[in-house]
């Protein structure tokens, strides 16, 4: 049953897939560092300035006396930089998966290469600047859908007790969701699925997708950790779409009565092996009759010498 701590369970094995795999955790650190850097910087423009965007806003709150004035204002600013910084955790991932697409591609396709029987992994068969701009294009489709998500959080934010009790879980659900779609959207591209499906596919799985995604948007409030949490992120997130796939489901092996790659069986019911030629098989001895044992002529009745 893919519940809650089905999901939960492949964020866990992805952490502990790179922790054994050192090489490739330090190989998905770099896009993570990059894009934090450049939200960093974001987040820090924002808090200097949302002051003067928020009083930009309201012109009609310049004659309100004080502290009425200030309490408005200020209610405003914290809520501009809380909008802001649930964009950024929506968005961090998207971005990170943008900066480090070659990075990620090599990180999910050496899940599935560990994962596979026979250590192949799926490939899109696309050049890297069609695949980019694949990615591009569906991250940007679905930071609309995120974007018109926050606009209704942040309005529904205004009504009392929802808005401060009911109104950020489901911000965390919605966050969570996306965040899984984005990460399984690394491995799921390689296997020509398109955003749609893969949507479809996740709210199918809706309460797995939630045990993935939740737990890493509330790991991702805390600074620095979801640099640190990606790399696992993506492994556990291949490794997820592969269940979703039945890709972990081996098939039966069948008997094959023909012997191995199509060959009649050699003698005794051995398959041959392959590249020589079948052995003779030893003819059978035909089996002489033996002469019937010569037995004694009846004595005829007629006969005048048989006494």
């Amino acid at each position: 049953m893919r519940d809650l701590g089905t999901g939960f369970g492949y964020l866990a094995k992805g952490q502990r897939w790179v922790a054994g795999h050192g090489r490739w955790l330090g190989f998905g650190l770099i896009p993570g560092l990059i894009t934090l850097l450049l939200y960093a910087a974001a987040l820090t423009g924002l808090a200097l300035g949302a002051d003067d965007l928020i009083a930009w806003a309201t012109p009609f709150a310049d004659d309100w006396s004080s502290p009425w004035i200030g309490l408005f204002r200020g209610f405003l600013t914290v809520l501009l930089f809380v909008l802001g910084l649930f964009l950024a955790v929506i968005t961090f991932t998207a971005v990170t998966l943008l900066v480090g697409q070659p990075f990620y591609e090599s990180l999910s396709e050496q899940v599935d290469k560990s994962e596979s029987p026979d250590g192949s992994a799926p490939e899109s068969g696309l050049p890297l600047m069609r695949e980019l701009w694949i990615s591009a294009r569906d991250s940007l489709r679905i930071l609309v859908r995120a974007v018109v998500w926050a606009v209704l959080l942040f309005f529904l934010g205004f009504i009392p007790v929802l808005g401060q009790t009911v109104v950020p879980a489901i911000g965390f659900c919605v966050t969570g969701f996306f965040l899984a779609q984005e990460l399984t959207s690394v491995a799921l591209q390689r296997r020509r699925v398109e955003v749609r499906e893969q949507l479809a596919l996740l709210r199918a799985n809706r309460m797995m997708t939630w045990g993935f995604g939740v737990p890493l948007a509330l790991s991702f409030l805390i600074p620095f950790v979801a640099v640190f949490l990606m790399p696992g992120a993506v492994a556990g997130a291949t490794l997820m779409v592969r269940d979703l796939r039945g890709e972990n489901e081996l098939p039966p092996r069948q008997p094959n009565p023909q012997g191995v790659q199509g060959q009649a069986p050699g003698p005794y019911g051995q398959p041959h092996k392959p590249g020589q030629p079948p052995q003779a098989q030893h003819p059978q001895q035909p089996q002489h009759p033996q002469p019937p044992h010569p037995q004694h002529p009846q004595p005829l009745r007629n006969n005048p010498y048989a006494k």
